[in-house]
């Protein structure tokens, strides 16, 4: 099949170049590694629907080529890519940057055995995506002004709203309606949690969860970090896993000669209610700092699903299931708190912050979210509950010289109405997670969905502007938003925030948002 030339790409000869001789032998790999599987569901489709998956095969195959195109046509798509579509290289130069910020590692600036290096092209991404453009001119003003003004005055945006396009290169704002105005920001809130998360912990910071031994009872408590995806499956991935932690423990037991235990279970990381405003809700659990599967009562592993009541005694539960497994018998658990004296028999850790942040923004994540608000608080002496999480973004946000007027910050997650941001704060989030003098702030903008690819942008951009709008979501009844980074016709890496409240439904405001993106992505406006 053909397809279209695409103006983004005609912006970015070199880097496709290079692009192309990056991916080709991962793309080979995939192939290679996927024909088996191909072969087998060929051969177990039926004859009645061979036309019509070989119909979705030919779609399937020319969105990605478009997606490629599209994505290898942008200046700042430079560098290796993994599996999940994010640039390992910027990940691990943000790792890599400030390695001692861990709180559980104890680190120096010194190389560590096994620890992430700078992959050799960090340099070149960070200055794609940070203050550098091979485009001399930023859009007109004036023509970002005819082009966006109609879009998002349209009634399906409701009465109210924020607007604002900045050029990344020089900081410069290009277009603002009501830009200063705080509205509700829904999810784009989770920008903000990622920024004062990462600026106060460092992207390789990780969450540990403990098992600790209380001297002369025979007392196993199992301590939580506040890591939000500790995982009580089989398949873990790259989660921190309860059943690793679990065989570790009963290893350090019987090494002990204690094959009996009484077994509790510490939260008290966190303080104040566990229950966010908004009340029992799918969309998250309760703030606890041990869950196992975020509570979810279901194989979901994103998205709103039934949680249980209290997450801190279920995983304590299944972790005395499997102690169990192991050969130790513990007796049924209860809140405790590990004291001094405790003796560590085993830790496992969360993925690094960078990665928590990337999934928080790909999936929207609230349970995420909440977790790395409590961890910001933790980070700065505040009172580990919804408050002392606000007061500590707030400061961070402050620290960072970005603009925090009229913003109110009432939780992580986005999901407290009461909750405030403007374009203007926003742009300047993404403005700031570009600027090349703060690499750990760079999962920010790799973590947005992708157009039409990935996380909650997967359904939408399905022809315009797919691979090259990055942004993340919001949603509330009766508030959109959409905030994110776009590269124009000409290859110039700007930032957009557009939120509007009083929609009256979600669907027609969602496509009336994506149409003014689609259009900032195809504007010359020069």
């Amino acid at each position: 099949m053909t397809v279209p030339e695409l103006r983004p790409w005609r912006a970015a000869g070199p880097h496709v170049v290079r692009v192309a001789h990056a991916v080709r032998p991962r793309l080979a790999r995939a192939a290679a590694a996927a024909r088996p599987r191909v072969a087998r569901l060929a051969r177990a489709s039926k004859p009645q629907v061979r036309h019509a998956m070989a119909r979705t095969w030919q779609y399937t195959a020319g969105a990605a080529a478009a997606g490629l195109a599209l994505a290898a046509g942008v200046v700042a798509a430079t560098g290796p890519w993994d599996s999940s579509g994010q640039r390992t290289a910027e990940r691990d130069r943000a790792a890599a940057h400030e390695r001692a910020r861990g709180a559980d590692h104890g680190r120096t600036s010194a190389p560590v055995p096994g620890a992430p290096r700078p992959a050799p092209s960090a340099a070149a991404v960070l200055t794609g995506l940070g203050g550098v453009s091979t485009v001399k001119s930023a859009p007109d003003g004036r023509a970002l002004t005819g082009l966006l003004k109609p879009l998002l005055t349209a009634p399906a945006l409701g009465a109210r709203h924020s607007a604002a396009v900045v050029d990344v290169t020089t900081g410069r704002r290009l277009y603002g309606a009501g830009a200063g105005d705080a509205l509700t920001p829904a999810s784009t809130t989770k920008i903000a949690t990622a920024v004062a998360a990462l600026s106060a912990l460092g992207a390789d910071h990780r969450i540990p969860t403990r098992a600790a031994l209380e001297p002369d009872t025979n007392e196993v408590v199992l301590v939580g970090g506040g890591d939000p995806t500790l995982t009580a499956r089989k398949d873990a991935g790259d989660s921190a896993s309860l059943r690793a932690l679990a065989g570790r423990t009963a290893g350090a037991l019987a090494q002990r000669g204690i094959r009996e235990v009484t077994l509790s279970y510490d939260k008290t990381l966190y303080a104040g209610s566990e229950r966010h405003p908004i009340g029992v809700n799918d969309n998250l659990a309760p703030v606890s700092a041990l869950m196992a599967d975020e509570g979810r009562t279901d194989d979901s592993t994103s998205g709103p699903a039934p949680r249980v009541p209290d997450p801190a005694a279920e995983a304590a539960r299944t972790f005395g299931d499997l102690l169990g497994d192991h050969g130790i018998k513990a007796r049924a658990p209860g809140p405790s708190k590990a004291s001094t004296r405790a003796t560590t028999l085993a830790t496992v850790s969360s993925p690094p912050l960078s990665a928590l942040v990337e999934r928080m923004l790909t999936h929207s994540d609230n349970d995420i979210a909440e977790a790395l608000a409590r961890q910001t608080a933790i980070a700065a002496g505040k009172r580990a509950d919804f408050a002392g999480a606000g007061q500590a973004i707030r400061a961070q946000l402050t620290g960072l010289g970005l603009p925090v007027k009229g913003s109110a910050f009432k939780d992580g997650s986005g999901l407290d109405r009461a909750g405030r941001l403007s374009a203007d704060a926003l742009t300047a989030l993404l403005v700031k997670s570009a600027d090349p003098a703060h690499p750990e702030l760079r999962p920010v903008l790799t973590g947005l969905p992708v157009a039409g690819f990935t996380g909650t942008l997967a359904s939408r951009y399905a022809d315009g502007a797919a691979g090259v709008v990055r942004a993340k979501t919001g949603t509330l009844t009766g508030v959109n938003a959409l905030a994110g980074t776009v590269v124009d016709r000409h290859g110039r890496l700007l930032a957009f925030a557009f939120l509007a409240t009083g929609t009256q439904d979600a669907t027609t405001a969602q496509s009336a948002l994506d149409k003014a993106a689609t259009a900032l992505a195809d504007c010359g406006c020069r």
